[in-house]
C-alpha cells in the first residue's frame, strides 16, 4: 500500500443477477484501487418490498489514492452505469449493482451529494455487520462512536451468509 493511500470501505449490493454483477463490479473496481478485504456476503430480504428477489450484500475494503469525490462519482457511479444501474425516484427499486462509499479514512464529509460516514451504517445490518468483520475496532469518524455500539442496536435476522460466493470473490483478488 502506498504511504499516501487511504483505507476506504465500499458497501455492495445487488438483487438482479447478483452473483454475476457483483463479480463484474469487483473486476472493474480492482482496475482502479487495491482491494484489501472482502467481508462475508449475505443473502438479505428486500427492504419494504415483498415482490422483489433477495439481495446479496457485503462490504469491500480498499486502498486508494483517489479523493473521495473522484472515487464515488468517477469510479463507483461509472461502474454502476456500466452495469446498467437505473437510479429511480424509488430508492428501494431492484438494482443490478449498488456501490456506496461508506467510509474514507478518518474523514467526515457532509455535503449535499456526499456524506461520509454513510448514514446507512447506523441503520442497516447488512452494512454494519460486514463492516465489523473487516474492522471490528472501528470508531466512526464523525460521532467517535465505536462500531460495536452500533451493532448492539441491530439484528442479523434475515441475513444468511453465502460462504461459497464470498470465498470465490476473495480468490478473485487473492485474499
Amino acid at each position: 500500500m502506498d504511504n499516501n493511500a487511504v483505507e476506504a470501505f465500499i458497501g455492495v449490493g445487488s438483487n438482479i443477477q447478483p452473483e454475476r454483477n457483483i463479480i463484474d463490479a469487483l473486476q472493474r473496481l480492482s482496475k482502479h484501487v487495491d482491494i484489501t478485504g472482502i467481508s462475508s456476503f449475505y443473502k438479505t430480504t428486500p427492504l419494504l418490498r415483498e415482490n422483489q428477489d433477495n439481495y446479496l450484500n457485503g462490504v469491500w475494503q480498499i486502498s486508494s489514492l483517489m479523493p473521495p469525490r473522484e472515487l464515488k462519482f468517477g469510479v463507483l457511479r461509472m461502474i454502476e452505469e456500466e452495469l446498467h444501474r437505473s437510479r429511480e425516484s424509488d430508492k428501494y427499486a431492484s438494482r443490478t449493482i449498488d456501490l456506496d462509499l461508506l467510509l474514507y479514512g478518518d474523514r467526515s464529509i457532509h455535503e449535499e451529494d456526499l456524506t461520509i460516514p454513510d448514514p446507512d451504517i447506523f441503520k442497516r445490518s447488512f452494512i454494519a455487520f460486514p463492516l465489523s468483520e473487516l474492522n471490528p475496532d472501528l470508531i466512526m469518524p464523525d460521532t467517535k462512536k465505536p462500531l460495536i455500539d452500533i451493532l448492539s442496536a441491530l439484528s442479523m435476522e434475515n441475513m444468511i451468509p453465502d460462504i461459497t460466493f464470498t470465498e470465490s470473490l476473495r480468490k478473485m483478488v487473492n485474499l
